[in-house]
């Protein structure tokens, strides 16, 4: 540990083997004379950003200003500032040649010009996002002339890095050092590293080494102009070769001519103070902008402003850069979400977000988040989740839904709220396959068993319906110990017409698990009787029931004639699997009627009882 802190300190001395981060493949660019490579954790694996730079000697010019770079990035820290995390020195010898390199390591980026170039964007969602990204940096920028009275010094496009939220961050601190604006008398260099500097990115005074001038000059002058560089840069696409070709203000967006002239000013005493630029309300207010600052300062939002913006965010994210929604808003979403500080109609957000996203990213990235929110107690998120369940059930893993979900939904059972109730049981027809023998008997089949009397008769209906919809996951003993008992005992006798028809129904469905002594002394003669029900529906039902079970009970008789005992014990299911189908539609499609598959009147007619109470 020692050891490690020194080297983050001052240098460990150790070479890059005792680095704790293997080096991988470096980009095509990078500023000055470092080289910026990718690079992982040799602890996890975490991705990480490796800058390296090599001299001759240990006092190489180059070095030196990269030791400077080291020092001042591990102590300025900024939310839009290249986060620093380790830092050594290493000595390598090569015959009679000793060479010197600086590592550092940061948070995994990538330089702007490469990930410009990555995205491919254009027109509208280009201007955006480069709104967005100069915003940042112009923060940066700010902070550091008017916060911490220090001068970059090498403001450009070379300087500006990305994130893997496609964040934009400033760094390449070589240069960087306090402005002595007081010292008014002193005629040495303020910059001790400026000849790091092109001469196209240098204002008039710099290039002059005017040094009085610059003292009397504000301290944000020349990082302006830089930022002035670093927008033609950006926006004509082509780095800067002279400083004549900022004249040439063809590709320079309308709306932020103006500051751009007057970042660029020849007198540096009137060069626009970079935090007057993100005052530009006309460039800076778009909408990637505006949603990602909203996103950003959530908590200070009151509720009536988070639920109109949530409301909204699900049409609005169609209208954004995807890949800037998918890594960066997505994220806040997530984040806004998991800690409390998001409405509930943020989920509709989130789900409409995640379903861009390839199966297993979604399962990496918004699985984890839908996990955690079950345990919540806000009951309007709870509402939410089971609302959409069917847009992310099938991706939950059969273990965290027994570990880690089921027991929270079951909550919703014996909740007051007769829709939460609704809404919890139709949840188990998804929720349901993946549970084990042991919840679905010790739990489940325990509230399903208070839901057949429940006060609300869609309830009712529903449960029984959901019951022969789960036959088929219950084990041998359980189905003989439940369904017909929840059938016969309980729904048949529902005073509910489409209860007794749901009955009927989900007799005929599992009509393969019952043997021909069940069918014979406990099924039939509780359908008969409904024959002569008050309810058509029910009677017609009853008597396709009875045909059906009456088939059973006569092939066992032929096969018990012919000495052909094989399967004789057990019923077979004609036309079950159609009824089964038809139960599982009618819950799934539940509040989509326009999607709906005509069906059968009969059917139909018991169908509109399973809509939301």
């Amino acid at each position: 540990m020692f050891k490690f802190l020194k080297g983050v300190v001052a240098g460990s001395g150790s070479g890059p083997n005792n680095l704790p981060y293997n080096i991988g493949d470096p980009y095509p660019s990078a500023w000055g004379s470092w080289t910026h490579h990718r690079g992982t954790s040799k602890d996890d694996g975490t991705p990480v950003s490796i800058f390296s730079l090599s001299g001759s000697n240990a006092n190489d010019g180059h070095l030196a200003a990269g030791r400077n770079g080291v020092k001042r990035l591990r102590t300025v820290r900024h939310p839009n500032i290249l986060s620093f995390l380790h830092s050594t020195e290493a000595e390598t010898f090569d015959g009679s040649a000793t060479k010197v390199t600086i590592y550092i390591v940061t948070e995994p980026v990538m330089p702007l010009s490469e990930k410009i170039k990555e995205l491919g964007l254009e027109g509208t969602q280009r201007d955006e996002y480069y709104a967005w990204g100069l915003h940042r940096i112009a923060k940066a920028v700010s902070f550091l002339n008017n916060d911490c009275k220090l001068v970059h010094g090498s403001v450009s496009l070379a300087s500006v890095v990305v994130t893997q939220t496609l964040d934009w961050k400033l760094h390449a601190f070589d240069v960087l050092s306090e402005f002595d604006g007081n010292n008014e008398a002193s005629t040495g260099p303020m910059l001790q590293y400026e000849w790091l500097v092109g001469s196209q990115y240098k204002p008039t005074e710099l290039l002059k080494s005017d040094w009085a001038t610059i003292r009397k000059s504000p301290p944000w002058a020349i990082d302006s102009w830089g930022l002035g560089c670093l927008i033609y840069e950006l926006f004509s696409g082509m780095k800067l070769s002279k400083t004549e070709e900022l004249r040439n203000t063809a590709s320079i967006p309308k709306s932020l001519l103006p500051d751009y002239q007057r970042l660029l000013s020849s007198m540096p005493s009137r060069r626009l103070n970079s935090s007057k630029l993100v005052e530009n309300n006309e460039y800076f207010q778009n909408k990637l902008v505006d949603t990602i600052h909203f996103m950003e300062i959530l908590n200070l939002k009151d509720s009536v402003e988070k639920d109109t913006f949530f409301r909204k965010l699900p049409n609005l994210a169609e209208q954004l850069p995807r890949q800037i929604v998918l890594k960066k808003l997505l994220p806040l979403l997530a984040s806004s979400l998991e800690f409390g500080s998001a409405a509930a109609p943020a989920l509709t957000a989130l789900l409409k977000m995640g379903s861009w996203l390839s199966s297993e990213e979604f399962s990496t990235k918004v699985l984890p988040t839908i996990v955690k929110l079950f345990a919540s107690n806000d009951r309007a998120i709870r509402v939410g989740l089971l609302q959409h369940i069917d847009q992310y059930g099938e991706s939950l893993s059969a273990q965290v839904v027994d570990e880690q979900v089921y027991s929270h939904v079951a909550t919703g059972f014996s909740d007051t709220s007769a829709f939460l109730r609704e809404l919890t049981l139709k949840s188990m027809l998804v929720l349901a396959p993946k549970l084990s023998q042991r919840t679905i008997s010790g739990s489940l089949l325990k509230y399903l068993s208070k839901l057949q009397v429940d006060e609300e008769p869609a309830i009712r209906t529903n449960t029984t319906i959901l019951l022969g919809n789960i036959g088929s996951y219950l084990n041998e003993g359980t189905r003989k110990r439940v369904l017909i008992n929840a059938f016969t005992v309980r729904a048949l006798r529902d005073t509910f017409s489409p209860a007794r028809g749901a009955g009927v129904m989900a007799l005929c469905a599992t009509s393969s698990y019952y043997d021909v002594t069940e069918i014979a002394t406990r099924i039939l003669p509780n359908i008969v009787v409904l024959t002569i029900d008050p309810d058509s529906d029910v009677r017609s039902k009853a008597f396709q029931a009875v045909d059906q079970f009456l088939q059973i009970v006569k092939q066992y008789h032929d096969k018990t004639n012919s000495g052909d005992t094989t399967g004789a014990a057990s019923g077979g299911i004609p036309s079950g699997n159609a009824l089964l189908g038809w139960a599982m539609s009618s819950l799934t499609l539940k509040g989509k009627p326009s999607e709906q598959t005509p069906v059968a009147s009969a059917n139909f007619r018991c169908a509109s009882y399973l809509c939301p109470l």
